[in-house]
């Protein structure tokens, strides 16, 4: 069920604010069942064959996490993570492995025809957060339903943000309706909910359509002019930010409403003046899951420069490999793990960078290198470059007018979060954001509705 479908804000969305406040008001201690239950009945809406494997994953790391704390015993938090990436290795990436396999001559290479369940690898990485916390004697004990509504919460489940359970669990025993702030945290909720559809359905989306085709030719081998590439690299370039960010959003502004607060994910990415930066500012969860759970466990930088090397191109490539199982996104992850060591012994050499120079520098690596994330092939990735460089015709009809207010949005706007919480509470604002929802829903009533970028990782 998509956060931008009719069937998810007209229908799903007031039933379940209304089963959770009737819980809260009048039988307090269902409050998190029912959100349990809520949130397994919108992932089994996608596809309800994938629905026992949630539950199960739910249910075995819940009961290894009981094992351990009666036995002490930490090899069984590494079985735990290690069929927890077990399972999404074979979902996610059995086909890629294969595929690699078959290059070699004579060897078999049968494909695993099976569909990727919806945020694997989201579910995957909250569980092994929380297992290590807990063999680092961080993590306390939860009953089955806190543990269940951690992984399965639907605002997250699908696409994060990555949340750390000591982020989320103390809030799970408050009574939101009965907060001095509730009113203000619902009118947040709603406003963030608006401002992240805004983002995706009025200008992530429409962007797809000046991507795509040019992305589509250059797979089908066609030439791509140097207008096209720009164009069409310029457009994903902000797509992707739109739609994942809007995401966010949306996911922050529902969690509002039923009472918790997600951590953000987003701060300018695009303001960003180094590459570094750019990394503590860009799915800013995900960073923090691979600084503390792979970068400083591989050596980080208190092992000497050597190892920090490895360790950033390392997290780096398998970054790239999380976001997709394909050598483009190992591509895209091992060209960002160079970057960062690039700046590393940039920043050791105490050499000067203008903070002009920096934002350019950093602006034009990032969209380089979302052609490679974008590309079905490293063929099609070189038709891009060939005419981002100039290596094909000039070409002509750059669509200025659907990028340039998108740009000016991203790098110059604030984050929809800042401005939720720095707007006054005023009624000229409630009927605006309350046209802006309409707005939304009559062109999502007119246009096809896009998935998600993030739900194929």
């Amino acid at each position: 069920m998509l956060f931008n479908s009719f069937a998810f804000l007209l229908a799903f969305l007031p039933l379940a604010l209304a089963l959770h406040w009737l819980a809260e008001r009048f039988a307090p201690q269902w409050r998190l069942p029912v959100l349990v239950v809520l949130s397994f009945a919108f992932y089994g809406y996608w596809d309800w064959r994938f629905l026992p494997l949630l539950a199960l994953s739910v249910g075995v790391n819940w009961l290894i996490a009981e094992a351990f704390l009666k036995t002490k015993s930490s090899g069984l938090i590494t079985l735990a993570i290690a069929l927890n990436l077990a399972v999404l290795a074979v979902f996610k990436y059995f086909n890629f492995f294969v595929g690699l396999a078959g290059m070699i001559p004579g060897l078999p290479a049968p494909k695993f025809d099976i569909a990727l369940p919806l945020g694997i690898s989201f579910f995957t990485f909250h569980h092994i957060m929380y297992l290590t916390d807990l063999r680092r004697g961080q993590a306390p004990r939860y009953d089955l339903v806190r543990y269940a509504l951690y992984i399965a919460f639907f605002p997250q489940v699908l696409a994060g943000p990555l949340v750390r359970w000591r982020e989320i669990m103390h809030q799970l025993d408050e009574r939101p309706y009965q907060r001095p702030d509730a009113a203000e945290r619902i009118a947040r909720g709603l406003m963030l909910l608006t401002f992240g559809l805004a983002k995706k359905v009025l200008i992530g989306d429409p962007l797809a359509e000046y991507a795509n085709p040019v992305f589509a030719a250059a797979a089908a081998g066609k030439i791509v002019s140097f207008v096209e590439a720009w164009q069409a690299t310029l457009a994903f370039t902000f797509q992707i930010y739109f739609d994942f960010s809007g995401y966010t959003d949306m996911a922050l502004g529902l969690a509002l409403l039923f009472g918790i607060v997600l951590p953000q994910n987003f701060e300018v990415p695009y303001r960003s003046q180094s590459i570094q930066d750019f990394w503590r500012r860009w799915h800013m969860t995900l960073s923090r899951f691979l600084r503390d759970y792979l970068y400083i466990p591989l050596g980080g930088s208190r092992s000497g420069l050597p190892t920090q090397v490895w360790a950033l191109f390392a997290t780096m490539a398998l970054g790239g490999l999380w976001h997709g199982a394909g050598l483009t996104f190992v591509a895209w992850g091992v060209a960002h793990g160079l970057a960062l060591i690039v700046a590393l012994f940039w920043r050791r050499a105490g050499w000067p960078m203008p903070a002009p120079l920096g934002w350019l520098l950093t602006f034009l690596f990032v969209v380089l290198c979302w052609v490679l994330f974008r590309a079905s092939t490293f063929e099609a990735a070189l038709t891009i470059y060939k005419g981002l460089f100039g290596l094909a015709p000039i070409g002509t009809g750059f669509k200025w007018r659907a990028l340039v207010p998108a740009a000016a949005f991203a790098i110059i706007g604030p984050t929809a979060w800042n401005l939720v919480h720095k707007l006054p509470p005023a009624r000229w604002i409630a009927v605006l954001t309350g046209l802006l929802f309409v707005i939304i829903l009559l062109k999502i009533g007119e246009d096809a509705n896009y998935e998600f970028i993030y739900f194929q990782f």
